[in-house]
């Protein structure tokens, strides 16, 4: 099955998982909540337990004002939802993800409030700078 994982500190990135529950608990790292946010036919896929067990903060949901409602802690997964089941992620829906969740957040609580501070996206594969540089004049 085609998914969204969404790491703590990381870029999105489409990755396959078998169907089933066991897969599903092995990418999240214990037992899987299921939440429906979204309008899309798309499930998030959490570690139920990922706050009480101290997992890292990843990403806020947003209410419709663009207020923090909560925050997903640990590895979670986007999944494509069928009649009965969870499906692939459709690749209109993993590019819509997979933008909404680019960047890495950061939280911090400044006057009762917890705000995210969105991080710079860093690429793993980035190459060096291709220009040689010297220390001689020019010519």
């Amino acid at each position: 099955m085609k998914v969204l994982m969404v790491e703590p500190g990381k870029s999105p990135y489409e990755t396959e998982i078998a169907g089933g529950l066991e897969s599903l608990q092995a990418a999240v790292g214990g037992d899987i909540q299921a939440v429906y946010p979204y309008d899309d036919l798309v499930a998030l896929i959490c570690n139920e337990e990922g706050k009480y067990m101290g997992l890292p903060l990843n990403r806020a949901l947003y209410d419709d004002e663009g207020r923090i409602y909560d925050i997903v802690a640990g590895n979670f997964l986007i999944v494509g939802l069928s009649e009965e089941d969870f499906t692939d992620l459709p690749p209109e829906l993993m590019e819509k993800f997979g933008e909404q969740f680019k960047h890495p957040e950061k939280f911090a609580r400044i006057a009762g409030e917890i705000i995210a501070v969105k991080q710079p996206v860093t690429n793993e594969r980035q190459e060096k700078d291709p220009k040689p540089s010297h220390s001689g004049p020019e010519l």
